[in-house]
């Protein structure tokens, strides 16, 4: 127990049954799950995201079963992988086969695989995760916990227009858009082990996938009536060494993709359109395991598997790096104006802050992050009075948390350290102007045996904030937060860097900072 958790002034949790259904002059309210629809929302579609393949087959037999004939031997399936993803590839299929192969070639291939991993890590001591297999990464790093055996993959709201896509346990994409009852469904035979799923902002319709050898970037175009889009609609970006793919961010203004792979220490920033590739490489950390882009546009905040993290400027591409974390860092959010960094390391119950200066003129390289991290809030284990009397114990560590567009809504999963996700969200109201503040809102909760496998904001919700959630059972379900914000962040308040481009003056720096 913790007398400096923050739990320890929540709000009563909700009663036992009771399922959260909106905020409401400045607190939650819930209903009984039994007074169903509890949540509906004109406009927003009840969707059960399931449908993603049996259960009693593991994920690499759903994933291939669509593409290559069940009585290949392991020999032929290897050298499909080395078409696909080179040497690594073969490697991996031995690895994932290693009851088709005698016990010395198994032992032998694992080894070499992670002397290849530790090689192309460009690091010199060996990490955990490079003895991993590609799903064995994925379920590591992926956001969503038990990723392998999840419903949903991956989830991800259009940044501009009412349009969402999820990944289903298959490695099918499904794309809802608006009141349209046609939904496209998105296949392709490099599309495995999707981890990650990003709309470009800009565009309608162009959706980046990240998958087990490559990036994806689907053309689903807003007017097509096809219910399953030809693969001529996609484009496939590959690159050497960069596998699998975990993370994607876009810039703000659309124009460069980064890609990240915990066994790659080199983000690839991507021209899409003439499908070439920049790596930003930086020496130590075993690779790159999360990607957040300011909605400035101006920094990149990016993970490692190790303890260290670095942030970028976009102008010149430079980082600056923090080496002292107890461990790597799970979880981390911007504010809307880029000034300030929210993140939480995988063995602490604490969320962590940096402020970053915005007084920086263009010409200016340096980043302007504090020197320190600053513990802003304790999420340690107490016992929570509920709503009908009872006492539940509340708190844990960060699974994953997001900001609304107004910077003045945080939502925050936990888990207990052994895997398991706790069966509510917490709420927070923030401030990041004139100084980060966080105080408590509530307990979301979900129908009985939930617990919330994916959290995010709805972009373009006009009436305060709205809160989606994929809950374990497959159901997407909204709650509504309505507030007033306290004032819509204005653009010519702050400091606006010139959008980050690809070409060779602006990235050229990259080879002398390396």
């Amino acid at each position: 127990m913790c007398d400096n958790s923050v739990f320890s002034i929540f709000p009563p949790a909700p009663a036992q049954g009771t399922v959260t259904v909106c905020e409401q002059h400045g607190g939650l309210l819930s209903s009984p799950a039994q007074s169903k629809p509890y949540n509906k929302l004109p406009g927003y579609p009840d969707v059960v995201l399931s449908g993603g393949g049996s259960s009693s087959l593991t994920h690499r037999e759903n994933a291939k079963s669509a593409f290559l004939p069940h009585n290949e031997t392991v020999w032929k399936r290897a050298l499909h992988a080395w078409y696909e993803m080179g040497s690594p590839g073969v490697f991996e299929e031995i690895v994932n086969s290693s009851d088709e192969v005698p016990d010395w070639v198994a032992v032998l291939d694992k080894k070499t695989l992670t002397l290849v991993r530790w090689a192309n890590s460009l690091h010199g001591s060996i990490f955990p995760h490079l003895s991993m297999s590609n799903e064995e990464i994925v379920t590591e790093f992926s956001p969503i916990v038990n990723w392998s055996s999840s419903p949903v993959r991956a989830f991800a709201w259009h940044p501009h227009t009412f349009k969402f896509a999820y990944a289903l346990r298959d490695d099918s994409i499904k794309v809802h858009s608006g009141k349209s009852d046609l939904v496209p469904t998105l296949k392709h035979k490099l599309q495995k082990n999707v981890a990650d799923l990003a709309w470009q902002p800009q565009s309608a319709s162009v959706l980046a996938v990240a998958c087990q050898s490559c990036v994806l970037i689907w053309h689903v175009e807003p007017t097509s009536l096809a219910t399953r889009p030809s693969t001529s609609s996609c484009q496939v970006l590959q690159q050497n060494h960069h596998a699998p793919v975990t993370c994607l961010a876009w810039d703000p203004s659309g124009r460069i993709l980064l890609s990240a792979s915990p066994v790659d220490t080199s983000l690839m920033a991507w021209d899409v359109p003439m499908e070439t590739c920049v790596p930003l490489c930086r020496l130590g950390g075993g690779g790159v395991s999360l990607l957040r882009w300011s909605p400035d546009g101006s920094k990149v905040f990016s993970a490692t598997p190790s303890q260290l993290f670095r942030v970028w400027e976009t102008r010149t591409w430079t980082c600056e790096v923090w080496t002292k974390c107890t461990s790597r860092c799970k979880a981390a959010c911007w504010s809307p104006d880029g000034r300030t960094l929210l993140f939480a390391t995988e063995n602490e119950p604490i969320i962590y802050s940096l402020t970053f200066s915005t007084n920086i003129d263009d010409t200016s390289t340096v980043i302007g992050g504090s020197q320190s991290a600053v513990v802003s809030v304790s999420l340690a284990e107490v016992d929570l009075k509920t709503e009908d009397g009872e006492t539940t114990k509340v708190g844990g560590l960060v699974q994953s948390m997001v900001m609304d567009r107004h910077g003045e809504r945080l939502a925050v999963t936990l888990h207990d350290g052994k895997g398991q996700v706790l069966p509510y969200i917490a709420l927070f109201r923030t401030r990041t102007n004139p100084m980060l503040e966080i105080t408590p809102c509530g307990l979301v909760q979900g129908e009985t045996g939930e617990y919330p496998l994916h959290v995010s904001f709805q972009p373009s919700f006009d009436r305060g904030a709205l809160l989606s959630v994929v809950w374990s059972s497959g159901a997407l379900r909204y709650v509504p937060l309505y507030f007033i914000p306290s004032g819509e962040i204005q653009n010519a308040q702050y400091h606006q860097p010139a959008p980050p481009t690809l070409n060779g003056n602006i990235l050229s720096p990259i080879a002398r900072h390396a």
